[in-house]
């Protein structure tokens, strides 16, 4: 039996579920973008292509939400091909997809217009989502869970 269990089983889903808390904030930012950028003056290329960055940041925290023990390189080189394969979709009009492209849900999933530009955002957003991951490991909120609850001690009772 020895070498068949993990050393830490908890930290694979820790990661998982720090990546999907930071998956949550990149799509609120990503839709708020969207509904609220242009009321408040934003140029379009901000809204277009900064959703685009925040969509392949979300794609990267997915991926690592669903592959959490991949380092970081293969995540993003996942990411990058999911992103790539959406893209170059774009291309292909059959009916039932171009149907769905004109939901709201398949615009912000699936998008509408190809653009090569895209491919440079989606990179762009995946380094970001590398950076962000990087940072939430290193500043230690993936260890938050780690540090001990207060114990039930009356702690009026410790001044």
């Amino acid at each position: 039996m020895h070498g068949t269990q993990p050393v830490n089983p908890i930290a694979p889903l820790r990661t998982s579920l720090v990546r999907a808390a930071l998956a949550l904030i990149v799509i609120a930012c990503g839709l708020s973008l969207r509904w609220y950028s242009f009321p408040l003056g934003l140029p379009a290329f901000v809204v277009k292509y900064g959703g685009s960055l925040l969509w392949a940041t979300m794609v990267f925290l997915l991926v690592g939400v669903l592959l959490p023990r991949l380092t970081r390189t293969q995540l993003a080189a996942i990411a990058m091909v999911i992103a790539v394969v959406v893209e170059f979709s774009r291309l292909a009009h059959v009916p039932w997809l171009d149907a769905f492209r004109l939901t709201t849900a398949g615009a912000l999933l699936l998008g509408r217009i190809f653009s090569l530009w895209n491919l440079v955002a989606y990179a762009v957003g995946i380094a970001f989502g590398v950076w962000i991951d990087q940072l939430a490991t290193t500043r230690g909120l993936v260890g938050w869970a780690k540090r001990s609850a207060p114990t039930t001690s009356r702690w009026w009772a410790r001044r």
